[in-house]
């Protein structure tokens, strides 16, 4: 738990830092986690702004949506204000890759993230890639659970916890196929 003056400290931190803002209303039907953001979607202004990322792709391939949505921020806004999908990172600092992240960066996001999901009440929650949600669950107080492809046996505040494949271009086990798999599979439990 962290003290109110290392709260105080960490959200100004957060605020000088350029990176992507959370994209959040409530109550959101969905709330989307990514690891952290890439440093081309910081310059983009979006989410999987990384040409590579797979997470647009995927996402027009997995067959829930009659129209294409456009790799954007006008795409993130649309799925925001039509779905109530909200977007996010579980640490805020963007890095080359996952490699680069400390204790520190997972133990603060995992606590800035509870509150997110305390404030937002999702109808469900969608961590790209087990790494995401087992960070989430290895700096989260009390929270320890074995997690799995697909619609977890374990929620968080009572609602139901979706892990898919990271569209992230370091991810390449995945294939797109594999991933829009898992998008579409996502999409049933969408409220």
């Amino acid at each position: 738990m962290l003290g109110p003056l290392r709260s105080i400290i960490l959200c100004q931190l957060i605020k000088l830092m350029e990176t992507l803002p959370d994209l959040l209303s409530a109550p959101l039907a969905a709330l989307s986690v990514g690891l952290n953001p890439s440093i081309p979607s910081v310059k983009a202004g979006f989410y999987f702004a990384n040409p590579r990322n797979r997470f647009w792709k995927a996402l027009n391939q997995c067959g829930f949506f009659d129209e294409h949505i456009e790799a954007s921020f006008k795409g993130c806004q649309y799925l925001h204000t039509k779905y109530r999908i909200g977007f996010t990172d579980l640490v805020k600092r963007p890095t080359a890759g996952c490699g680069d992240l400390k204790a520190f960066d997972y133990r603060n996001g995992s606590s800035r993230l509870q509150q997110l999901i305390d404030d937002t009440q999702p109808d469900i929650i969608w961590f790209h890639g087990k790494l995401t949600c087992q960070k989430y669950l290895q700096y989260s107080e009390g929270k320890q659970s074995v997690t799995s492809w697909g619609l977890q046996s374990w929620t968080i505040n009572a609602k139901p916890v979706y892990v898919s494949p990271n569209p992230s271009p370091a991810n390449a086990a995945f294939s797109l196929a594999v991933i829009s798999d898992s998008y579409a599979d996502f999409f049933k439990h969408l409220s």
